[in-house]
């Protein structure tokens, strides 16, 4: 049974229309990447599958509820954390925790135990009766989520989780997101990092223009995309000259010295490549393989605007 289904969502704000009759399946115990620019639909499509809107048209479930006709339902079952943070900055890291379990009525001893459970697991022990406010950006981000995981939600939606996230803090972010899925934890996942997407997903949806232009595995949507090559770097004009009467297909450049071969970047054909240009004894000084990467996916299938 997939953790969230959903056809045909329509949504418009006055006169633009920002979901354009969206379709999404999405396995349980999985993370889904719902790719796009500012402005694409993203958290739109999150607001109606958590209920905070209603599509215009359409239908969508969620851990096997509708989002139109059983919304706390839906509710009971999902955590979301949005791209702005939830944290009560006056709070302490504990008292944030300990409201969420209050207001999931979880009771004294349950509320207590899931506290210092959450904060064991996120790593908040220390920081755990010092105010929020002295939080940094990886802290508050992590005790954000914790707090999503209170109600133990079936569903999870990440709305922009690591957006000012330094390197380190978003890594930290990945781990904990994995581990949630190891748990059959959902993660549904909008962001508008690419290696993140990369990362972390099991599927990828690319939404351009309220409608996915592109949906399927990060290596599957790759090899959708031309562009795949070989750099080969000489050190002597007269072996790129020998190397591109041997290499069929490929571009010179003369001032780098260099030859750009069009090539998938397998081991098979890197090897077919070098035994070709040693069959004929030309020396290679060096070599770079490049293959079409979620940024090369996400420029090819969205639309470019050109700002005046």
């Amino acid at each position: 049974m997939n953790a969230i289904t959903a056809t045909g969502l329509r949504r418009s704000y006055g006169d633009n229309e920002v979901l354009k009759g969206v379709d999404l399946n999405v396995q349980r115990g999985t993370v889904f990447s719902l790719l796009g620019a500012n402005g694409a639909g993203k958290t739109t499509m999150v607001k109606i599958l958590s209920t905070l809107i209603r599509a215009d048209s359409g239908s969508a479930s969620v851990a096997g509820h509708d989002v139109a006709r059983d919304p706390n339902a839906v509710r009971a079952a999902i955590g979301v954390t949005g791209q702005f943070s939830a944290v009560d900055n006056l709070m302490t890291g504990r008292e944030n925790l300990k409201l969420m379990a209050d207001l999931h009525h979880l009771g004294r001893a349950v509320g207590k135990l899931k506290v210092e459970q959450l904060l064991e697991k996120f790593d908040l022990v220390d920081a755990a009766d010092k105010s929020a406010s002295t939080y940094s950006g990886g802290m508050r981000r992590r005790l954000d989520l914790a707090m999503t995981l209170v109600g133990t939600p079936q569903v999870i939606f990440l709305d922009e989780p690591t957006t000012g996230l330094d390197p380190r803090s978003r890594r930290a972010m990945w781990e904990i997101v994995r581990r949630l899925v190891a748990d059959g934890i959902t993660i549904f996942l909008t962001t508008q990092y690419l290696e993140e997407a990369d990362e972390l997903a099991d599927r990828i949806a690319v939404l351009d223009n309220g409608k996915i232009v592109a949906e399927g595995t990060a290596d599957e949507l790759k090899r959708r995309i031309h562009g795949g090559h070989v750099l080969l770097q000489f050190n002597d004009p007269r072996h790129l000259e020998a190397a591109a009467r041997v290499v069929h297909n490929a571009s010179r450049d003369g001032e780098a010295l260099a030859l750009r071969v069009p090539n998938d970047g397998s081991v098979s054909s890197l090897k077919a490549l070098l035994d070709q240009l040693d069959e004929h004894s030309v020396p290679v000084d060096s070599l770079s393989t490049h293959t079409p990467d979620l940024d090369d996916v996400f420029l090819a299938l969205t639309e470019k605007v050109t700002q005046p």
